[in-house]
């Protein structure tokens, strides 16, 4: 049996409270990294290059973005003639 030690024996809160505190730490500390704008939107073309790789990926994403939009259209509908 595997016994759960450090942060996988914690709660989500006691993650939380630790990580909290380091984030701050690092904030007061002055080393704490913070994105900039050119820097947030080089990150995210980055990271969406990566996930569009996957074309079976984002072809369900696709469908669950139809199917959503389809089902928010019928509700629409539905309450405007009822």
């Amino acid at each position: 049996m595997v016994s759960k030690r450090g942060f996988g024996g914690m709660t989500e809160q006691q993650k939380s409270e630790i990580s909290s505190k380091g984030g701050k730490a690092s904030h007061a500390k002055g080393t704490a990294h913070v994105f900039d704008t050119d820097e947030a939107r080089k990150a995210g073309r980055k990271g969406g290059k990566s996930v569009s790789k996957d074309r079976e990926h984002m072809a369900e994403i696709g469908r669950r973005g139809g199917t959503s939009r389809g089902k928010q259209k019928t509700k629409e509908k539905e309450e405007s003639d009822g």
